[in-house]
């Protein structure tokens, strides 16, 4: 009779050992994919959300409007801004029912654990006695983990004239004219930075000024 031989102990051992060593190497290589996959949408999903709100930014910059308070001697712009954060007026986008001129502050929310990017805006008093404040405004929060934003602003001083060259600059608090440039740069919390963004707003001194004093670079009415 033929004796049918079958594996040993040790053979058995050998094979499991194998087997669950290209287990582990196929989850691991599973695992690491998945990884990559997450990775890669992680990052298109802030890629396309930077690129929204960069869009969004420019759109608003591009149409601020020439908004002069009316009741303030020398008639001032709405119109001001440092390194952390940029308040302009300008209209609601055309998708929003409620239409009108608001007031707008861009800024960083340092009080918020995300860190938002948000947009702040008010209903603005032409014909109030002075600048208004943001004391109570709608909210709306464009991107989160973002570290930084810096402001710079290309334009001349206040009294200069047109012959003097413009430079860049941390602030902007000329309340007659709007600078020539605005640059925006952000910095998220994770990745790399934004690209630079550079809008023109509006460049005439007399914008939004029914008469304007070239001599002395002042809105005389309204």
């Amino acid at each position: 009779m033929t004796r049918i031989r079958g594996f040993t102990l040790l053979e058995l051992t050998i094979a499991l050992v194998l087997l669950a060593l290209m287990s582990g190497v196929l989850y691991g290589a599973l695992g690491m994919a998945g990884k990559s996959v997450d990775r890669g949408e992680a990052k298109v999903e802030a890629t396309a959300g930077m690129r929204l709100a960069q869009e969004f930014l420019r759109a608003q910059l591009e149409m601020q409007h020439p908004l002069r308070m009316h009741k303030v001697q020398e008639f001032p712009l709405l119109f001001a801004g440092d390194r952390e954060q940029l308040r302009y007026a300008a209209p609601l986008p055309p998708r929003v029912a409620a239409g009108g001129i608001w007031y707008y502050r861009i800024s960083v929310a340092r009080d918020d654990a995300r860190s938002p990017l948000v947009l702040e805006r008010i209903t603005p008093d032409i014909n109030g006695a002075r600048v208004p404040e943001f004391s109570d405004p709608e909210r709306s929060i464009l991107a989160v983990d973002i570290a930084e934003i810096r402001f710079a602003y290309f334009g001349r001083d206040a009294n200069a004239t047109d012959d003097v060259a413009p430079s860049w600059r941390d602030r902007w608090d000329n309340p007659q004219r709007l600078p020539l440039l605005v640059r925006i740069d952000v910095t998220p919390k994770h990745g790399a930075p934004w690209p630079t963004l550079v809008v023109a707003p509006r460049e005439a001194p007399e914008a939004g000024c029914r008469s304007y004093d070239p001599n002395r670079q002042l809105c005389v009415a309204v």
